[in-house]
């Protein structure tokens, strides 16, 4: 029996989420089937992030047990043609037994997209949501800069978490553009080691409010204090939001996951 991390890709629009849910189709779910019938055993897999409906990912990871002769850097070529097209194993490699993606420090990497554009371009509307006024960067940039760091984030926090602590640790946080026709794409990153509930989907929701000029943007600052979740911008839509990667961290140095066992 041999542990497999795998790096997973997927389109969310058509999925009620990563983890499997009672009813609605899971890419968990997905997952779990496609690999349990090619491999002819019983396959579980263990993820690390548990997306909402909706949201996409670039690099989300998991790992499950198996007792394939297949080399464990070519299980994602062996697998990906029986999955469907907005799912793909991007990497595959073998790892410890006993290494598990929730309990191992690391570092996500979450991307909110902007359609910054007077009229909606159909090709990238599945992917990012259309705001029509011209927002302003800049002021973006200088508001989220004092979401980084660790603080209190409950004002951040969407109702029904279970979390135990609102404390999180934002360790970057960048805004860049790209040009699309007529307007362009704003990209809003943000890095931690931890999220709580719809917290970057709110964080980009207060993001905007600065960049539409409706607060300057250092009463981020006093939103962070007032932990409350009134007091932070809206809760902007699922499809905007991509899990671009997980980083683990490994003896206290960053490492890239890829097919390669860490």
């Amino acid at each position: 029996m041999k542990r497999i991390l795998i790096e997973v890709a997927y389109d969310g629009t058509g999925y009620c989420g990563w983890q499997i849910q009672p009813n609605g189709l899971t890419v968990e779910a997905v997952l779990n089937q496609t690999l349990s019938d090619f491999l002819k055993e019983d396959i579980r897999i263990i993820g690390a992030s548990r997306t909402d409906s909706g949201v996409h990912a670039m690099g989300n990871i998991a790992v499950f047990d198996t007792n394939t002769t297949i080399p464990s850097d070519r299980i994602c070529y062996a697998v990906n043609p029986f999955l469907p097209e907005d799912i793909r194993i991007i990497s595959s490699g073998e790892v410890e037994k006993d290494f598990h993606p929730r309990k191992v420090r690391s570092e996500k990497t979450y991307e909110y997209h902007i359609q910054n554009t007077p009229i909606p371009y159909p090709t990238i509307s599945r992917y990012a949501h259309c705001i029509t006024p011209v927002l302003d960067v800049e002021a973006m940039q200088q508001a989220g800069e004092y979401l980084v760091g660790t603080h209190d984030f409950k004002s951040f926090c969407a109702s029904g978490s279970q979390a135990v602590t609102t404390v999180r640790t934002v360790t970057g946080l960048k805004i860049y553009t790209k040009e699309i026709g007529k307007g362009r794409e704003i990209i809003i990153e943000i890095k931690g080691e931890g999220f709580l509930y719809n917290m970057v989907r709110i964080i980009s929701g207060t993001l905007i409010k600065a960049g539409l000029g409706i607060y300057p943007p250092e009463h981020v600052a006093e939103i962070l204090k007032a932990e409350n979740r009134k007091a932070a911008g809206e809760t902007m839509p699922a499809k905007g939001l991509v899990l671009k990667k997980i980083d683990i961290l490994h003896r206290g140095e960053e490492e890239n996951v890829s097919a390669k066992a860490p």
